[in-house]
């Protein structure tokens, strides 16, 4: 299935709102082509059934995990930031016509991604919070274009690692890892998409960036060269050295190395 225009279809909010049984959504989605099977949203009732919390949160490696239905809250909240951003830089004007079919498409996917969490949620959804995204450091993003960028940079880059940072709280539920990995992966697009835009390779080398010290904490950890216990640095001079090792690895973050850098930007 063509994840793109499979994200794209749930932009339309009709979509939404045709309820079927569980065992149909599922079924359904296995079938290639079958887009609109995705308004069952299956992982609602995942997220929320007590049965399936009750026996996620029981594991032993899950003690020290958000439960599912914070790990949709905390996503719910990335995508809000990202789709209001998008949709802001577009209003303003501040995006060169070259440039704009680019970002309006990635602002359709943040959109489809908050449709489908909000779905997910259900009761627990909430309204997106109100960003200011200054930073509180006197950034002007929506009249300077460069500004523009380096934060669409910093939001997807971030995107990424806290995708990824969750997954050990969704590693007992099959079909919310599913989603999130299906989200995850558009979101890498989109990471590496706005750094070429911007000059920059498509991937991180180490923790280097150009985005200033703010964005530091985007970047923290990316120099490890540690992987399932083994150093990595030194074996492939000949291949990249040091440099191609951390290239090809994306390092996790947690919740709340993700929320502190979030919180720069809600008002």
């Amino acid at each position: 299935m063509n994840i793109i225009k499979f994200l794209d279809s749930l932009s339309a909010p009709e979509l939404l709102k045709t309820p079927v049984s569980r065992r149909t959504g599922l079924k359904s989605l296995r079938q290639k082509g079958k887009e609109l099977a995705l308004v069952s949203i299956p992982f609602a009732l995942a997220a929320t059934s007590k049965k399936t919390s009750a026996a996620t949160m029981a594991m032993p490696a899950a003690m020290f995990q958000a439960s599912p239905t914070d790990v949709l809250k905390f996503a719910l909240t990335l995508e809000y930031l990202e789709r209001d951003f998008y949709q802001m830089g577009l209003d303003s004007g501040v995006i060169p016509v070259t440039d704009r079919d680019v970002f309006g498409l990635i602002r359709d996917h943040e959109s489809s991604h908050v449709n489908l969490l909000v779905a997910a949620l259900a009761d627990d959804a909430f309204e997106a919070p109100e960003f200011d995204f200054s930073g509180g450091l006197g950034l002007t993003p929506f009249t300077n274009y460069a500004q523009f960028l380096a934060l669409a940079q910093g939001f997807e880059d971030t995107g990424v690692r806290a995708y990824k940072g969750q997954a050990g709280a969704l590693a007992n539920n099959d079909t919310l890892l599913e989603y999130a990995l299906q989200i995850h992966s558009v979101e890498a697009r989109h990471a590496s998409q706005v750094r070429r835009m911007r000059g920059e390779k498509g991937w991180i080398t180490k923790n280097n960036h150009t985005l200033g010290g703010t964005f530091d904490a985007v970047y923290a950890g990316e120099e490890n060269t540690v992987q399932l216990g083994v150093e990595l640095a030194g074996r492939f001079p000949n291949f990249g050295g040091v440099d191609a090792v951390t290239e090809a690895f994306d390092e996790p973050l947690t919740m709340a190395e993700v929320n502190a850098i979030a919180s720069l930007f809600l008002a």
